[in-house]
């Protein structure tokens, strides 16, 4: 193996019986590759939403506490008994955590497959990729196009992937618009853009001023800003303008998803030929994909008796696809890193950085517009 060291840093979680998160660095054996295997040096891994319920588990992060283990750094936080019995599936487990990263391949097995990757940089949901190094099956690796910096390609399957599913669903069940909550995400961008390709009515929730600025300057034409006063008559005028009768919701919890089944039958109302007191029979479907507000979700059933609220995740969605399927959304993805899927990043931090009480209250805040980039390498 042509690594220079058989061990390398990554980060840990575990959570402890008595009500206790721990975050930790640890010297990880670099496995020799099997034959079709090969070894990643990662450079770069993005701290995407769905990272931080692994790594955080819900943590009080306003209660964690700095030390160091072996000379590396330790983080303590309190987790609240509530949270924690639903945590019991991994208590006392410590976890590997970064659902997706790049960097360079620096070793691989002997297949024809594995060999061809060799030196080449490519991205990978692999798991575990808050580390230095990573040993991967060379399938799971998409190759980024010749010149391409790992950190354009760090986050090239959880967002673009997702954006691509929510179309796909729409789609496949059989609507023609979308809404999308906490817009002005890394993800809502993507989906702009890619709706705007693909001649998709989209309506952008949004929840500041500043945050509209952000995609009326992509060329979004459907902006809401939920603090305003006129948001729920904004709402309905948009739906009516696009028909959207399909949403997903980054905020999960409160009574936004209420909020949108509300304006969607006033909007479906508004065109339909006589009264009925069951509502229109336009079916609307809400599927919740976040939880940034982790709070219950209200349901204030004014809006007839044809909806649905659901819960909606990437992997079992692209579990049903077919690998050709799935390998075109891939090559998609690769095509348009640059561009339909680009992601931007408001800070890049080291392994160490990371476990920083500071910063960790600084990304886990999951503030819209701002996104968190480990460099497990750095340059």
């Amino acid at each position: 193996m042509s690594t220079t060291t058989d061990t390398g840093l990554q980060l840990r979680s575990t959570v402890t019986a008595d009500g206790m998160l721990e975050l930790t660095l640890v010297d990880a054996l670099v496995r020799e590759p099997r034959p079709n295997e090969v070894v990643i040096r990662v450079e770069a891994s993005p701290i995407n939403p769905s990272d931080l319920g692994l790594l955080l588990a819900g943590a009080d992060v306003t209660t964690a506490v700095a030390s160091s283990s072996g000379g590396h750094p330790v983080v303590t936080a309190a987790v609240d008994a509530g949270i924690l019995r639903s945590l019991a599936g991994r208590l006392g487990e410590s976890m590997p955590v970064g659902n997706e990263g790049a960097g360079t391949v620096v070793a691989a097995g002997t297949s024809e497959a594995a060999q061809a990757l060799l030196g080449r940089v490519v991205s990978v949901a692999g798991g575990a990729m808050y580390s230095q190094y990573r040993t991967v099956d060379a399938s799971q690796c998409l190759v980024l196009p010749e010149g391409t910096a790992a950190r354009l390609g760090a986050s090239s399957f959880v967002n673009p992937l997702t954006a691509l599913g929510m179309v796909e669903t729409m789609r496949h069940e059989g609507h023609t618009a979308l809404v999308h909550t906490a817009a002005a995400s890394n993800l809502g961008q993507m989906l702009v853009r890619l709706c705007a390709e693909e001649q998709v009515p989209l309506v952008n929730i949004v929840r500041r001023p500043e945050q509209e600025a952000i995609l009326r300057s992509l060329g979004a034409v459907h902006v809401c800003d939920s603090s305003s006063p006129s948001f729920m008559r904004d709402l309905i005028a948009a739906l009516a303008e696009t028909s959207a009768t399909m949403a997903f919701d980054a905020i999960g919890g409160g009574s936004l998803a209420s909020q949108i089944l509300t304006a969607m039958e006033a909007a479906s109302s508004a065109t339909a030929a006589e009264y009925s007191r069951y509502g229109s029979t336009t079916y609307k479907q809400v599927y919740i994909y976040g939880g940034l507000d982790r709070g219950p979700t209200v349901l204030t059933r004014s809006f007839g008796f044809a909806w649905g609220v659901g819960g909606w995740l990437l992997t079992p969605f692209l579990q049903k696809l077919g690998p050709e399927a799935l390998g075109a959304l891939r090559q998609r993805v690769a095509d348009g890193l640059t561009s339909t899927f680009a992601s931007s990043y408001t800070r890049e931090i080291s392994l160490h950085e990371a476990l920083d009480p500071d910063v960790i209250t600084a990304y886990a805040r999951q503030a819209t517009g701002e996104k968190f980039l480990i460099t497990p390498n750095p340059a």
